[in-house]
């Protein structure tokens, strides 16, 4: 008896959930340096195909799905999204990351690393909170009650995970440029010791 197998070719980020992606990077960790066997987790895992069908695709098929899925994976550079839905809910981003709340500014820094790994939708939950105001693109969002609650955040594409983590990318390298400017014209001050402790920790765990 024939039977019909349905394989599902994501086009882009966006068809890929922060579940799926974790998954696939869990077990590609354990393929390094084996490019088929990870062309071939990635199927088993992106597509949505059953590790017992793998074998039965023909080699043009496999290709095909390989090409498919290279067309966009290196694409990973998003813009931010200040404005998301969640089941019919806007969730807004943190309107205004230096003065953020000390209870969300503490509960993210508890991180060892700012990645896309199993702490992000952690993190995501802290940034993203639903909208109480909207003016054109002004915003006001819930305030931090302090529950992380990722089940929902590991269900949404990673176009919107990657805007959110590049735009943490790009923070940096313009802090590093212009911690690297000003310390050249700047005198230090009499509490740079103490500066430099505090800040040298959040540094370390952005670079991270």
């Amino acid at each position: 008896m024939i039977k019909e197998i349905e394989i599902r070719i994501p086009q882009s980020w966006s068809d890929i959930t922060l579940k799926d992606y974790l998954e696939v990077m869990k077990e590609l960790k354990n393929y390094e340096g084996d490019e088929e066997a990870q062309s071939a987790i990635m199927i088993t895992y992106l597509c949505g195909l059953e590790p017992e069908y793998l074998p039965q695709l023909t080699k043009e098929a496999f290709d095909t799905i390989r090409n498919d899925l290279a067309n966009f994976i290196n694409k990973t550079e998003f813009p931010l999204q200040r404005i998301i839905n969640i089941n019919g809910v806007e969730y807004g981003f943190e309107p205004n990351l230096s003065n953020m709340s000390y209870g969300a500014f503490v509960d993210i820094s508890k991180y060892e690393t700012i990645t896309i790994d199993e702490n992000w939708g952690k993190v995501m939950s802290i940034l993203y909170r639903p909208v109480t105001a909207k003016v054109r693109d002004t915003y006001e969002i819930e305030t931090y009650k302090g529950v992380i609650d990722d089940t929902e955040f590991l269900k949404l594409g990673m176009d919107i995970h990657y805007g959110c983590f590049f735009l943490f990318t790009n923070l940096l390298k313009d802090l590093l440029i212009s911690t690297l400017n000003s310390t050249k014209v700047m005198d230090n001050p009499h509490n740079m010791q103490s500066i430099l402790e505090k800040s040298g920790a959040i540094m370390q765990q952005l670079w991270n």
